[in-house]
């Protein structure tokens, strides 16, 4: 995805100056396509953005949060090093140099540390919370199957591996929402999940019984 794209699918932050260097700072370094490429990176944001608000969070932190949480994941891909950890730790030696406060980095570090869905860390801030709720929505929905489908084709596998996660993992991320707002997202996006489930094993069902 372009970069002239990223206000097209991110939506309107918060205008802050050591908000927009992190934008700048994310799209120097994510390029990938792919189920956690840089598009993954701005839906979650823009999710951060909507629940955001409507919790009344601290934007700063959690839009910098949003926007950095995924930095470290092609050291992940290439190195195997766990993203979440080192994404904290970029954000923890970079956030400094734009003036943000201790308080800052320390929230956007937590959320960072805490957003992956097999983390053993559980958050404890508003902003947190709702990065953790954030994530977990793009894996759900019509936007969750896609990436699903397109995670199944990057690892080499087939349509029932992408099935498979679905049916082991994304259709339990609904009761795993903290936020108000995250739980009604969820809801609709769950019920797109369940519909899509009945559709292809109605489809597929003639196959298998042969």
């Amino acid at each position: 995805m372009k970069t002239s794209d990223f206000s097209e699918v991110s939506g309107d932050f918060i205008r802050d100056a050591g908000v927009e260097e992190v934008r700048s700072f994310v799209l120097d370094r994510l390029h990938a396509h792919g189920a956690h490429g840089l598009d993954h990176t701005m839906r979650v944001t823009a999710l951060c953005d909507r629940i955001g608000r409507k919790e009344s969070a601290d934007m700063i932190i959690l839009i910098s949060a949003a926007l950095l949480h995924d930095i470290a994941r092609p050291l992940e891909e290439s190195d195997g090093i766990p993203h979440e950890e080192e994404g904290a730790r970029i954000a923890e030696k970079y956030l400094p140099s734009l003036h943000y406060s201790n308080v800052q980095v320390q929230g956007v570090v937590h959320a960072i540390l805490t957003h992956r869905y097999r983390s053993t860390r559980l958050p404890e801030t508003l902003e947190a919370k709702i990065l953790s709720d954030a994530d977990k929505l793009d894996a759900m929905g019509a936007v969750g199957i896609a990436r699903a489908f397109m995670t199944a084709g990057e690892r080499g596998g087939e349509m029932q591996d992408a099935m498979d996660h679905i049916d082991d993992k994304l259709i339990h991320l609904k009761d795993l929402m903290y936020t108000k707002t995250g739980k009604e997202i969820a809801c609709e996006r769950h019920r797109v999940l369940e519909r899509f489930r009945e559709i292809y094993n109605t489809e597929t069902r003639p196959m298998l019984q042969k």
